[in-house]
Parts: structure tokens; C-alpha cells; sequence
């Protein structure tokens, strides 16, 4: 027996919500008011460049936006938790699989620029990433 997929979203809308979680919050709140699965959707940029709204937000350091599609229901990533100065969530992920420590984010940004885009509230995360080396 087959499974009826979803209907695909709209293209024009994702481009839009990963654009707009670079810095408008309240773009990103009628977009999801318009559709709210667009909370986990992705943008491929180009060459595997996949980008979701929350990764948007995170590489720019834009809390806000994060925390609001947190709370609308967006899969956390380490690059999130270590933007969001979640500490203990890097040091376990990272515990568990070294290797992420060089695992680019969207657009190629590595993990520590995360912390730093994460101001003082990522200060400890990125103290901890930085004596990785």
C-alpha cells in the first residue's frame, strides 16, 4: 500500500522564509502565519548549498529569529545551539562526533563563526571552541 505524500511547498516561499531569517522577524512570522510548514523548509542556494530559516538566522546571530522558529517547531542543529550559546549541547555533540567540529554550515561558515555570531550569550561556547583548536 502506498503512503500519499504531501503537497510540495511552494518554491517561491521557501526562497523567501530562508531570505527573510537573515534578519526580518516579522517577515518570518507572516510567512509562517501563511504557511507554517515552512518552518523546516530548505533552500539549496546551489552546489548542495542547502539552507533551512533557522540556519539563516543562526550564522547571522539573529536570537530572535531562532528562538521564534524554535518555538514553531524548527529541528535544533549544532550550529543553532552554538549561535544560541548552548553549551552543553556542543560539548556533547562533539563528545559523541568529533568530526563536527569541521563540519561546514550553509553557505560553507564553520561552526565557531556560529559562537561568535552568538555575541555574549555564546561567550563560554566560544571560548570551549576555540581551545579545540
Amino acid at each position: 500500500m502506498e503512503t500519499e505524500r504531501p503537497e510540495a511547498l511552494n518554491p517561491d516561499q521557501v526562497r523567501a522564509i530562508v531570505a527573510q531569517a537573515h534578519g526580518d522577524l516579522n517577515a518570518v512570522q507572516v510567512l509562517l502565519a501563511q504557511e507554517p510548514k515552512l518552518v523546516n523548509a530548505a533552500w539549496d542556494w546551489g552546489g548542495g548549498d542547502w539552507e533551512t530559516p533557522l540556519g539563516a538566522a543562526s550564522h547571522m546571530g539573529r536570537r530572535d529569529i531562532a528562538l521564534y522558529l524554535l518555538d514553531h517547531g524548527a529541528r535544533l542543529d549544532l550550529f543553532v545551539a552554538a549561535m544560541l550559546g548552548k553549551l552543553e549541547i556542543v560539548q556533547a555533540t562533539l563528545s559523541a562526533f568529533p568530526a563536527a567540529l569541521y563540519t561546514p554550515g550553509p553557505h560553507g561558515i564553520p561552526l565557531i563563526a556560529h559562537a561568535k555570531a552568538g555575541g555574549e550569550e555564546a561567550a563560554a561556547t566560544l571560548a570551549y571552541l576555540e581551545s579545540l583548536g
